[in-house]
């Protein structure tokens, strides 16, 4: 038997030197894309193994999965995605891998702070921009920021639901530019002047254009994103390995050095 198992264990890890392991292929939310990238680069170093990540807005992600998509595993930025792909039958467990919260992307030289944030948001004259509800969790956030506001503001949802500007993560949307920020684009190019979206893409955004500022929700708006991660039913071993690098403490420093909140990081 320990003849048997010794062969399994070669058969499963070893490989002509001159062979190529096959990608492991990932599918991930937008809003991870540089810290993804820095964790695959780790990954790769250590293991020689290759991988392919495919970014996008998690519930398109999702469906193109659900239609028979080639990927091995799926990090959204929400658990309700993946969790539809465990009901489905088409995943394993759904674990909690990061967290992110909402904020304001704000114009240069637009006078607005935590305190009159809804108030600028209500303004008829303000361009307010978000992701696209059920296409991409960021949307959805935002509208539950919107229904946070009508609690403080009666009528505040059904304007903030009217005036706000999909712009990104829906099935028309444009696609993403290749490199930069796609949040802080549209605030440069004065399509919107507030976006809505995760506190890690105001960061990135606000270093990439000068002058545009991060303005944190007030308590009473506040919303916080949980990140779902999960292995796809016909998933490689490598493809297992790769989700379990992402939750050991050396990936879960890079999430946490991208403005993540990592729960998996050692106290």
């Amino acid at each position: 038997m320990k003849a048997v198992a010794r062969c399994l264990l070669l058969l499963l890890f070893a490989m002509p030197a001159d062979a190529q392991p096959d990608p492991i292929h990932v599918y991930a939310a937008g809003s991870l894309r540089g810290a993804l990238t820095d964790i695959v680069r780790a990954y790769e170093s250590a293991s020689g193994a290759p991988v392919e990540i495919r970014y996008g807005a998690s519930g398109l992600l999702k469906d193109d999965i659900v239609a028979g998509a080639k990927a091995e595993v799926f990090a959204s930025a929400n658990m309700e995605h993946p969790q539809a792909l465990t009901r489905a039958g088409k995943s394993g467990p759904v674990v909690l891998f990061a967290r992110n919260r909402m904020c304001a992307l704000v114009r240069p030289n637009l006078a607005v702070e935590s305190a009159t944030l809804l108030e600028r948001m209500l303004d008829p004259q303000i361009k307010l921009g978000s992701s696209t509800p059920k296409s991409d969790p960021s949307g959805d956030y935002a509208w539950e920021v919107f229904r946070k506001a009508e609690t403080l503001s009666a009528g505040a949802f059904a304007v903030l639901d009217q005036k706000t500007m999909q712009l990104i993560g829906g099935p028309a949307s444009p696609p993403p530019p290749a490199a930069g920020s796609p949040y802080g684009a549209f605030i440069a190019a004065g399509t919107a002047d507030i976006f809505l979206t995760y506190c890690t893409n105001a960061l990135l955004a606000s270093k990439e254009h000068p002058g545009q500022r991060i303005v944190e929700l007030p308590d009473n708006l506040a919303v916080g994103a949980d990140y779902g991660l999960t292995v796809i039913s016909s998933a490689s071993p490598d493809a297992y390995r790769f989700a379990m690098f992402i939750l050991s403490a050396e990936a879960q420093r890079i999430l946490a050095s991208y403005g993540f909140t990592a729960p998996a990081l050692p106290r």
